[in-house]
């Protein structure tokens, strides 16, 4: 931000040197970027358009729902452990990629105790092609033992309980309770992160921040699908470097500036 300094009156006291380095410095240097301007939040002065009204987030959410009524998360599993373990695998990992390799190694191992009997040298193996797959490997045996010591084999259904699980953060925990027990949790990725602060409709610089603002505004009839509408729609339209504007079905909703259209 440039300033300007105030032209002294004619015999008046000159500006102070040090107010005048003061203020030479701040035009040098221009505040850095948040999270959410990068994202794709504008507006004069790095302030960015308002959040929509109650009425404009209920329509967004409204099509979302009359185009995909029952929005499917890509991972593919077969029970809740198997989701658990896919959904930690996923972690810098593509859907495909984790897919790939899930399918063969859930077709012999598809409970803490199977995968166990597996062992760790063996799951590396069959899932070798995965980003991280030897921490991977290391922490779905550690989770799996936990869950047959723990919680008698089965997969806890509370948030707390489910990140004491070795490679299980609050991502993870949220996708595990909506998807294999029908909580209303918000999983935050990079997709909808992107979305959301573009739109803009819960702005926020770290995904903790978009989580809540989420669960304040998403109408509840709503909130069980949310985040897998805006996943998908950051994945296949809304894609980080060049948003498929014309094929968005809310682009007359959303504010950002950046448009394609």
């Amino acid at each position: 931000m440039r300033v300007k300094h105030p032209s002294s009156p004619a015999g008046g006291p000159a500006v102070s040197k040090p107010r005048q380095a003061k203020a030479a410095g701040a035009s040098r240097k221009a505040p850095a970027k948040t999270a959410s301007a990068r994202a794709g939040k504008g507006g004069k002065g790095g302030k960015g358009p308002a959040v929509p009204d109650a009425a404009t987030v209920a329509e967004i959410f409204r099509r979302f729902h009359d185009a995909n009524p029952e929005p499917k998360g890509e991972l593919e599993y077969v029970n809740p452990y198997t989701l658990l373990v896919a959904v930690a695998l996923s972690a810098q990992a593509t859907d495909v990629g984790v897919n790939k390799a899930t399918r063969p190694l859930f077709a012999i191992a598809d409970t803490p105790e199977k995968m166990l009997a597996l062992g760790e040298e063996r799951l590396r193996e069959a899932i070798k092609t995965i980003g991280l797959y030897r921490n991977k490997a290391k922490n779905v045996i550690a989770l799996s033992r936990q869950l047959i010591e723990r919680f008698g084999g089965e997969v806890p259904r509370s948030r707390e309980e489910l990140e004491t699980l070795p490679g299980v953060g609050r991502k993870t925990a949220n996708v595990v309770m909506n998807i294999a027990f029908g909580a209303p949790t918000i999983a935050v990725d990079t997709h909808l992160f992107r979305v959301a602060n573009r739109i803009p409709l819960a702005p926020g610089k770290t995904p903790l921040a978009v989580e809540l603002g989420l669960e304040k505004i998403v109408p509840e009839p709503y909130r069980r699908h949310a985040h897998h509408w805006l996943i998908l729609h950051g994945r296949y339209v809304c894609k980080a470097r060049k948003p498929d504007c014309g094929r968005c079905l809310i682009n007359d909703l959303c504010r950002y500036e950046a448009k394609t259209i």
